[in-house]
């Protein structure tokens, strides 16, 4: 019966694009690889270079040596004086801080792998205020000493230099002491005279240091009151941290940040002072690529079932409208062909700007099927036609991929003018008669 061979077709067309799934879930882990070998570049130049800089400080640190007994009682119940020594330190973080400087952008290329990397020139001043620690029996305080924190040290270009109080002072390496600030340098200072506790002068301190880093510069707000300042000819900065800042001006010949924050808005000063291991909030800012071309590859692969299936079905409504028959076959080689789109996107998008690989590959598959669907429908007229309807389509793809921020409300429109496109051209036929006919 006639109806039954149209169901038979629908099946067969059906499992065929569930058969082109796999083609493209292939693709998409080809784009995932690649991907991960891109961060792989990426990790390759921050073990050879420096990774990402976070710059924490300069704090000033006060380390204590504290002796007490204690009376204890062991199995057998006789009770015993132990004494018990702990070790800690006081910090004291700046009044005000100031940081300000200029990020020199580079690349270095592993591969065909492009990796953002930056040399960074900054002069920082901070102001510290008298600070009354405490005085406890037993506990003794030692040399008091500066820290600054810098997560890759490997990024220090030449000798920083560094003045307290208009005093030049060497930096050493090591943070002594003190955890939770990854790496750094430190210096011992002057500031009281009784070790027993007392009073810590109040204290000017400017530090200018140059430092290598890799994609990302991260400063933490140690401050009462920190006002930090980030000025790059990179055109393309993304501003991350726990902070946005307060102003800032983005354009092609670069970005000019700055970030006002208090201590009453954030918590790194209690984070450094309690944990060694927390992750400690911090104002940022990345140097991306304008587009990531794997995630844009990735976003395109998804609508590849909805490319095949609209495809099928302007095949199917052709063979029931002028009864020209398809062959599973063609179908299959038309699917590859739409599927073989995204992989060509992905590796010309390597070589050549994203726009220019979409351009040529766009091209490539509809010269393509217009060639191979003029022999399949017998006709070049019917050819073009189908090979216009996939430049319609690939053109609001690529819509959906420069429009972020309204693809889903494209993708909602693209979908339901495809649907009505389907609903006005079938309004007059009677499926019943289809079924009926040939009985």
């Amino acid at each position: 019966m006639k109806s039954l061979h149209m169901l038979l077709r629908f099946a067969i067309v059906g499992g065929l694009i569930l058969l082109l799934l796999i083609p493209l879930m292939l693709i998409r882990g080809v784009i995932s690889e690649r991907e991960a070998y891109r961060d792989e570049a990426y990790m390759r130049v921050a073990q050879s270079r420096a990774g990402a800089q976070t710059l924490t400080g300069p704090i000033r640190v006060v380390p204590w040596r504290e002796t007490r007994q204690v009376e204890s009682v062991d199995a057998a119940g006789v009770k015993k004086i132990e004494t018990q020594v702990e070790e800690s330190y006081w910090l004291q973080m700046p009044s005000s801080l100031e940081v300000e400087g200029g990020m020199q952008p580079d690349e270095r290329r592993i591969g065909l792998f492009r990796v953002p990397v930056y040399t960074w020139k900054a002069k920082v001043r901070a102001a510290f205020n008298e600070d009354d620690y405490p005085v406890r029996e037993g506990r003794v305080y030692g040399q008091p000493y500066l820290v600054v924190g810098i997560a890759d040290v490997r990024g220090l270009v030449g000798s920083p230099k560094l003045s307290v109080d208009g005093q030049d002072l060497t930096l050493q390496p090591g943070l002594g002491d003190v955890a939770g600030m990854g790496k750094g340098l430190h210096v011992p200072v002057r500031g009281f005279n009784d070790p027993a506790g007392g009073m810590l002068a109040a204290s000017a301190v400017e530090l200018d240091l140059v430092l290598d880093g890799t994609r990302t510069l991260s400063v933490v707000p140690v401050g009462d009151d920190s006002r930090i300042a980030v000025k790059s000819s990179w055109p393309h900065p993304s501003f991350a941290g726990s902070f946005l800042p307060n102003q800032r001006a983005v354009d092609a010949n670069g970005f000019n940040a700055q970030w006002s924050v208090s201590s009453l808005a954030s918590q790194a000063q209690r984070q450094l002072r309690s944990s060694g291991d927390s992750e400690v909030e911090a104002v940022s800012v990345e140097l991306v690529n304008p587009v990531d071309i794997y995630t844009q590859a990735d976003r395109a692969s998804k609508y590849g079932i909805l490319f095949i299936l609209l495809t099928f079905v302007g095949f199917i409504l052709f063979e029931l409208i002028k009864d020209l028959r398809i062959h599973p076959l063609q179908y299959l080689m038309v699917g590859l062909a739409l599927a073989i789109f995204f992989l060509l996107l992905l590796s010309l998008s390597e070589h050549i700007p994203f726009w220019m690989a979409y351009l040529v590959s766009a091209v490539a598959c509809i010269g393509l099927q217009a060639v191979y669907l003029s022999g399949v429908l017998r006709s070049r007229l019917r050819g073009l036609g189908f090979a216009g309807m996939l430049t319609v389509l690939y053109g609001a793809l690529y819509g959906l991929l420069v429009s972020e921020n309204n693809a889903l409300l494209m993708g909602s429109l693209l979908l339901f003018g495809v649907l009505a496109a389907a609903m006005w051209i079938t309004r007059r036929i009677d499926w019943y008669a289809l079924g009926a006919a040939g009985k």
